[in-house]
């Protein structure tokens, strides 16, 4: 079953541009004119089909993986509203966790909260690449800036009047 991983990191609201989602991990080039990339994937479990958090690594093309990280959900508190809301126990299989089966028209992250993931995730990547989240994001802001346009004049066109 699909992770609609597409949507998950979507949700994520990272900020790099150069970015692709293939199957279920995320690629992203946060600084240009470095060679090392970013890539995300969903940790396993022990159970089947079950994932209880990412994993951040620091990519190179010739070197492989430079460095990983993992982030739990738990550690973050991606499902602790959902968890409490369904009186779901810390030290269960389904705490912190969701697995590929889900409500028809719901994701199967559906409940996620990913502003501490998305925190980690910031704070990971400005070791390995500084600078390039707020750049990226200042490029973001930039791009969704209105336009200025000048306000049409109130006064009608022609000479000027005297009196």
């Amino acid at each position: 079953m699909s992770l609609q991983a597409t949507e998950f990191f979507t949700e994520l609201c990272l900020p790099f541009h150069h970015h692709a989602v293939v199957g279920n991990t995320y690629y992203a080039a946060p600084a240009p004119g470095t060679p090392l990339r970013l890539r995300i994937d969903f940790t396993p479990t022990i159970r089947a089909d079950t994932y209880g958090g990412l994993r951040v690594a620091v990519v190179h093309p010739d070197r492989g993986e430079t460095d990983a990280v993992a982030l739990s959900f738990v550690d973050h508190g991606t499902f602790h509203r959902r968890d409490e809301a369904n009186h779901t126990r810390p030290n269960t299989n389904q705490y912190g966790t969701f697995d590929t089966y889900h409500r028809p028209g719901r994701p199967p992250w559906d409940g996620a909260v990913t502003s501490g993931l998305r925190d980690a995730v910031e704070q990971y990547t400005a070791v390995w690449f500084p600078g390039a989240w707020a750049a990226s994001m200042s490029r973001k802001a930039a791009g969704r800036m209105p336009r200025s346009t000048p306000a049409p004049s109130a006064a009608p066109a022609g000479p000027p009047r005297t009196h």
